[in-house]
């Protein structure tokens, strides 16, 4: 996955419009964009949607509202028939969060006559103070774990903060650090790593450098709140031919010389670091 758009579950004409968006997965939000009294019918639409959508190439997400407001088992319940890709953990207190969910959606496989562990889960690692402290806890959590991601905007709430981004639209320093710890998290987990939302979704340049910032730095995808985003995070997060032709050739020099710990290739020399991205990336044309 390159580019995952928010779409609220309560609105059957976005979640149509999403279909079409390009997005390669698609995030039904129960959570920050329905209203309180929004939220049932947002289930029922939001299972509509999962039963009637043409499962392909796109995966289709749900957000569910965190496990602390006492509405995550509504949301479950509702949504898991559907058989959603994956569930969207907001508010995630660490590995103990993912767990729980685990457990919550084994009930629900079995109940709804589903394969075990069908669902996956994708944990927003970074929203709350506590959380950030709780980074490195996500290895071994749970099998359905697929993914980490972070944001900015609860956190900034929580913390007190008056901006969470300069002038220039770059993120304060506790905000990078937020997002380094889902990277790092992500990384000792061995999941891959999503952006977060770029809220100024009229500003195609700066969505451009913080998609080339997050990729350079190893997020391999990036959420969106707007259809017109997808292109751009598209484009930023598909390997270039260059890239890909460089990472082969790196591949293919280590199996030259297998026993090598260094080759060079065009003057330069790389080593197993260099080999491991190579292959990451190639892994990532594959799939």
């Amino acid at each position: 996955m390159r580019s995952l758009l928010f779409v609220p579950g309560d609105s059957e004409k976005k979640l149509e419009n999403g279909v079409s968006s390009g997005a390669d997965a698609l995030i039904v939000d129960l959570e920050d964009s329905v209203a309180a009294d929004r939220k049932p019918a947002a289930r029922d639409i939001a299972r509509a949607f999962l039963q009637s959508a043409k499962r392909g190439a796109q995966k289709l997400l749900v957000r569910v509202n965190a496990l602390d407001t006492g509405l995550t088992d509504d949301d479950l319940d509702a949504i898991v028939p559907g058989r959603p890709d994956a569930i969207m953990l907001p508010k995630a207190a660490g590995g103990v969060s993912v767990t729980h969910l685990h457990a919550k959606l084994d009930a629900r496989e079995a109940l709804a006559g589903l394969p075990d562990s069908e669902i996956a889960i994708v944990a927003l690692a970074t929203e709350t103070a506590a959380s950030l402290f709780t980074t490195g806890t996500y290895a071994g959590s749970s099998s359905r774990l697929a993914a980490l991601t972070w944001g900015a905007e609860d956190l900034s709430a929580e913390l007190g903060a008056e901006a969470n981004r300069d002038e220039s639209g770059r993120f304060l320093d506790p905000y990078r650090l937020a997002r380094a710890l889902c990277l790092a998290g992500a990384a000792a987990a061995g999941v891959p790593a999503i952006d977060t939302v770029y809220v100024d979704f009229r500003n195609d340049a700066g969505l451009r450098r913080e998609c080339e910032e997050a990729r350079r730095d190893g997020f391999t995808a990036k959420m969106a709140i707007h259809p017109a985003q997808v292109a751009v995070i598209n484009e930023v997060f598909t390997p270039s031919p260059d890239a890909i032709a460089h990472a082969r050739s790196i591949v293919a020099a280590f199996e030259a010389q297998p026993g090598a710990g260094v080759v060079g290739i065009g003057g330069k020399m790389y080593d197993r670091p260099h080999l491991m991205r190579a292959n990451i990336l190639l892994g990532r044309v594959k799939s």
